[in-house]
């Protein structure tokens, strides 16, 4: 797509780019699913129309669940963009870096809550079966006393414990790998996590245990 002069790129990542402008007067994100040229283009076509679709879906099921995400103003399947609502917040990857390089009790205390308040929106869309597929803090947003999520480019919808649990230990990782030495931050989220998934998180974090010495096994294995 040919975006207007004042559209600033702002990332490319393996699936799609990312845009900065104005859409009817608002400040907007544009996501651009660009062209795969190892794929044969009908088939190509055809994946990148649902995944588009998907990830729509994923954004307004999470925002009828309750949780914190941007809202989704115009997707055009011809040109695979997406524009939503762009939100002026700090990621909580960023947050993190910030606060966990400061010894003051109080920012401790500000990282426990944005920790608490990551379990509580994963519980939400676990509660509601649906599965984000790239939990990392980099996809966390802060806006005033609200935590977003953002990028359902990998959502999909299941009831099953066991997706529930890798949609955790992905989470997991990335925490580790990203802000080391933070195993009671992880206590918090998975405090927040049990708080608002009442119905099931028993079951998922009993599976999230299987998971997770799974992973190690394949660690230890090579």
């Amino acid at each position: 797509m040919d975006f207007p002069q004042d559209y600033e790129l702002m990332k490319q990542g393996a699936e799609a780019k990312l845009y900065k402008g104005t859409f009817l007067g608002r400040p907007v994100i544009v996501k651009e699913r660009f062209r795969k040229t190892y794929r044969h283009p009908d088939l190509d076509e055809m994946i990148s129309k649902e995944r588009l679709k998907a990830e729509a879906r994923g954004i307004l099921r999470c925002k009828a669940l309750g949780v914190p995400a941007p809202a989704v103003y115009y997707v055009d399947p011809d040109t695979k963009c997406m524009f939503l609502e762009e939100i002026d917040g700090s990621t909580l990857k960023d947050l993190f870096t910030s606060l966990l390089a400061s010894s003051e009790p109080d920012d401790m205390n500000q990282l426990k809550q944005l920790a608490l308040s990551i379990g509580e929106v994963v519980g939400k869309i676990h509660a509601g079966h649906l599965i984000h597929g790239d939990l990392t803090t980099s996809n966390f947003l802060r806006h005033g006393f609200k935590t977003y999520l953002i990028d359902f480019g990998l959502s999909s919808v299941s009831t099953m414990a066991e997706d529930k649990a890798v949609d955790l230990y992905v989470l997991e990782r990335a925490l580790v790998s990203t802000h080391p030495g933070c195993d009671e931050l992880w206590a918090q989220i998975l405090a927040g996590y049990s708080k608002s998934y009442t119905g099931g998180s028993k079951e998922v974090l009993n599976k999230f245990k299987e998971v997770q010495a799974r992973g190690r096994k394949r660690t230890m294995v090579g």
